[in-house]
């Protein structure tokens, strides 16, 4: 019997994130890391998002077309929200809090009139890499997967976006998110502020101007803007 629970997710993203994370996936924190999701799963825990849907960041933006990266914590735990992209849910599923937050500093930032739906799928597809640095979660049970390893993986593709000498825009709210700042290359645009949530959204997260700052870093190295509409 097959113990990796994560192999119908790594069949499906592009060559150049191969790669570059062939070591990191041939690790044993890798293995071990995979091995504890088979066990959870054996023991019939559910586990999001859905095993195929766990890379989905990497699968929808390659390293060749990144230009922004959002870095989150750990996905949704509700039923059906997380599909692998950081503050994105799919269509059907209401709006969360934070990232209606999100929605109303787009709207005050930049004039964006309306936002019906959750699903980030279009910013991905223009370059917007929307990592979590935790990549699963328990049903139900928030952050119970942020000692199982991913940090492996996460931490390896901010590295390696940094490295790229095309200029980026690295977008980091949180504590957890903030902590890769230091890391980052000094060619890139590194915006760093508080969480959406609405415990933290008060203290200084409304008002950052992220997302026409991020738009007018890209401009100006001539990359072309987001369109920050869903």
């Amino acid at each position: 019997m097959s113990m990796a629970y994560l192999a119908p997710a790594l069949t499906d993203f592009p060559a150049d994130w191969h790669a570059v994370l062939a070591e990191v996936l041939a690790s044993p924190t890798f293995a071990q890391l995979d091995y504890a999701l088979w066990a959870q799963h054996q023991a019939g825990m559910v586990i999001y998002p859905p095993r195929e849907q766990v890379f989905a960041a990497l699968a929808l933006t390659p390293l060749s077309k990144v230009k922004v990266v959002i870095v989150g914590q750990d996905p949704y735990h509700g039923e059906g929200e997380a599909h692998g992209l950081a503050f994105s849910v799919p269509k059907e599923k209401a709006i969360p809090p934070s990232l209606r937050n999100i929605f109303k500093e787009i709207q005050s930032d930049i004039g964006v009139p309306h936002f019906e739906h959750g699903d980030l799928t279009a910013w991905a597809q223009q370059g917007v890499l929307l990592l979590n640095t935790v990549l699963t979660v328990e049903k139900d049970c928030a952050n119970t997967h942020s000692k199982l390893g991913w940090e492996v993986v996460t931490k390896a593709v901010v590295a390696t976006v940094s490295q790229q000498p095309t200029p980026c825009v690295f977008i980091l709210w949180g504590a957890s998110a903030r902590r890769y700042a230091a890391k980052i290359a000094p060619q890139h645009c590194v915006l760093e502020g508080w969480h959406p949530s609405p415990l933290s959204a008060w203290r200084g997260f409304f008002g950052c101007g992220h997302f026409s700052k991020a738009n007018a870093f890209l401009q100006e190295k001539g990359r072309g803007a987001i369109d920050w509409q869903n």
